[in-house]
């Protein structure tokens, strides 16, 4: 029994000497890296910002110290640090408390941080971002761009940051997808993507989903394992009402029997069908390819002038309907003179479901 206790009394005592060498391992690695920071900070200007506690008469209170949190900011053409200052105060002597579950030292709470206990501010991530989808500028050459205006980063320090700034947008995300398919026309296309095969050290292809509303033209893109299968497609779209254009590859026609969807085709798709028909019957699809280019002809003229959708719809009213009203009898009288596997029927099988909607966007490419 004896032998048992002193025991479990050395392991306790093995326990906190591993539990005080890690803090100490710890605290030495933080204050090497404060030590790290602060010659990489050295010659910025610096903006304090001081936090006061807030419903507290500091009359009854002395100031007994400070903590200090510094983040690296940006400006466009310059890099500065915000100095938040959060004075520490005590209980003057012989004061007693003015309210119950107040403390005797009183500090204001750390302003949230983008990335907790993060060197970068808001406007820095935001920055980092920016220059990385706006403007396709790799890390390196933000590293390049930033030791210009003084501080030197690495490129492991930018891959850090980049997941979690990321992931602060993900809220924004879901709202800009909701919005986005609450509207009653919408463009969906998916385009190849080459992604990094760590295992196999080389590019494989996969595929990213880019939904457009086409009203207003918000847009939003979906990854999901580069598939671009019917139930990735399938799940996207789930809550969506409306007309769906696109180049009507195959895992669209899941859609052809759900209620409240109507399917439109892609001229620009439609075109390359007719063309690929040439040789099958040359005269009928010379005349539904100079048709498209009438269309193509009467959108042009209103990118041009940069036409309002107003000013827009009224010029495909006058100029684009009656092409679309002779493409549908034209497309009726053909139809029963070819073979529906042929080159030109299944050109005219698509076309018909862009006749369908005369008000559509020619194109599911934007």
């Amino acid at each position: 029994m004896f032998e048992s206790s002193l025991s479990e009394q050395l392991q306790e005592i093995e326990a906190a000497k591993e539990a005080a060498e890690k803090e100490i391992k710890e605290s030495t690695v933080e204050r090497k890296k404060e030590r790290q920071t602060c010659k990489m900070l050295e010659g910025l200007p610096v903006v304090e910002v001081v936090i006061e506690p807030e419903g507290v008469d500091l009359t009854l209170y002395k100031r007994i110290g400070e903590e200090r949190t510094r983040t690296l900011e940006f400006e466009p053409g310059k890099l500065y640090v915000k100095e938040i200052v959060r004075p520490k105060y005590g209980l003057k002597a012989n004061t007693t408390l003015p309210e119950a579950g107040k403390s005797g030292v009183m500090i204001a709470p750390l302003p949230l941080l983008p990335i907790y206990k993060g060197l970068p501010g808001a406007s820095l991530l935001a920055e980092m971002l920016l220059q990385k989808y706006e403007y396709h500028a790799p890390f390196y050459r933000q590293i390049q761009s930033f030791r210009h205006l003084g501080v030197r980063l690495s490129e492991s320090s930018l891959n850090g940051w980049f997941k979690p700034a990321c992931e602060l947008l993900a809220p924004l995300y879901e709202v800009l997808k909701e919005e986005t398919l609450k509207a009653d026309y919408i463009q969906v296309d998916e385009t190849t993507l080459p992604v990094i095969d760590n295992q196999a050290h080389r590019a494989k292809k996969e595929y990213l989903w880019v939904v457009r509303s086409v009203i207003d033209g918000v847009t939003f893109f979906h990854y999901q394992d580069g598939s671009r299968s019917t139930q990735v497609v399938e799940k996207l779209l789930t809550t969506f009402q409306g007309y769906l254009q696109s180049d009507r590859y195959q895992v669209y026609n899941v859609f052809s029997d759900k209620e409240g969807v109507c399917l439109a085709g892609c001229m620009a798709h439609i075109g390359r069908h007719f063309e690929q028909a040439l040789d099958e019957h040359k005269s009928l699809a010379e005349y539904a390819l100079a048709q498209i280019q009438s269309l193509y002809n009467i959108e042009r003229m209103a990118d041009n002038d940069e036409f309002a959708p107003e000013q827009r719809a009224e010029l495909r009213q006058r100029l684009a309907t009656p092409i679309m009203d002779a493409l549908e009898r034209w497309m009726e009288a053909t139809y029963p003179k070819v073979l529906p596997k042929s080159r030109m029927g299944q050109a005219i099988d698509r076309l018909c479901v862009s006749i369908m909607v005369k008000n559509e966007e020619l194109s599911a490419r934007w």
